[in-house]
């Protein structure tokens, strides 16, 4: 008998990675949604018998996903695998009713103890047919898509652990970008306020890139209040603060990175290019270091607060062929 089971994930490669991690002896006949509407159209129209939920997904994310089968009265045992590892967050999906919490990427070792806990054995032995899966087609950005999603929680849970803070953790943002490209993202990201901005080198194994933190004025403001620095501190603190921040994020996103490529990255000092500038200035501090790069790029809220954190990685053109060899073992059946 096949047990019926219901993933949810806007990412391909994570859908794929839920479907081939759950043992043959479950027989699971497995169903795809791939945000929380899709989800919950879904389970209106089936009886699943366990559910894998992802947090940060468009439409509706996991935490509104499971707030609407609570209201609904839906009964169906949800675990929660994401990559939104930050504490507040678990507490979150906790109240909301998930059975258990999985870390992406998925280990088997921790997704078979929690199949113990939740899936009740067959009184006898069973010969177990798999069920047909019409697996999805992967593609390049489908790849990249999800280890920066993975990155980007990484380095939000830093974040949120170093200030004791939720932090909203969007979609990140994947593109190949030409110079001018590039310079139109940056403004976009600035939205005409004024900025301070730190510039951080990295590099491993060949890959190498720029990784850059923007904070608005508005925000560098409320980061102040929240870390109890006096409003009238010299610049000399508030710089510390830029600093602080940088580092929690740029080596936290590369040690996210660095474990899903199996690259030990390094990282420069942060390079201060400007307090309380225009978004122009710091356009004018990458201009000559890249023609075409690739970009991830994602904006960090606190919850309860203005703060937003902007954070874009830059990889210059060279590294491409390099992070693609690096990641090709995600494209694979496994």
């Amino acid at each position: 008998m096949s047990y019926s089971v219901l993933i949810c994930d806007d990412s391909a490669l994570a859908r794929k990675q839920m479907a081939r991690s759950l043992p043959a002896s479950l027989n699971a006949e497995i169903t795809f949604a791939v945000h929380g509407l899709d989800a919950l159209e879904k389970l209106e129209q089936q009886e699943f018998k366990l559910m894998f939920l992802d947090l940060t997904m468009p439409e509706l994310d996991g935490f509104g996903t499971l707030e609407e089968i609570k209201n609904r009265g839906i009964d169906i045992p949800v675990v929660v695998v994401s990559g939104d590892i930050q504490p507040k967050a678990k507490e979150r999906v906790d109240a909301l009713g998930a059975k258990s919490f999985i870390q992406k990427p998925i280990d088997k070792k921790l997704l078979n103890d929690v199949l113990r806990t939740l899936v009740v054995p067959a009184a006898q032995p069973q010969i177990v047919t798999p069920a047909p899966l019409d697996l999805p087609i992967l593609r390049r950005r489908d790849i990249y898509m999800e280890v920066a999603n993975v990155s980007i929680g990484r380095a939000a849970d830093a974040l949120a652990r170093h200030f004791d803070v939720f932090v909203h953790l969007p979609l990140p943002n994947v593109n190949i970008l030409e110079l001018s490209e590039l310079h139109m993202a940056l403004r976009d990201l600035a939205d005409n306020d004024q900025v301070s901005g730190v510039c951080q080198g990295f590099s491993g194994e060949g890959i190498a890139g720029e990784a850059l933190v923007l904070l608005s004025d508005s925000s560098v403001t409320d980061l102040k209040k929240l870390m109890k620095v006096p409003a009238d501190s010299e610049e000399l603190e508030e710089l510390e603060l830029l600093m602080d921040v940088s580092n929690i994020l740029v080596g936290s996103f590369l040690n996210g990175l660095g474990e899903q490529s199996e690259v030990r990255f390094f990282q420069s000092s942060p390079v201060l290019l400007g307090q309380h500038i225009s978004i122009d200035s710091v356009i004018n501090s990458t201009s000559g270091n890249f023609t075409k790069t690739m970009t991830f790029e994602v904006s960090y809220n606190i919850d309860g607060t203005s703060i937003r954190c902007d954070l874009l990685f830059m990889f210059v053109d060279e590294s491409l062929p390099l992070i693609d060899n690096k990641l090709a073992y995600l494209m694979e059946d496994f």
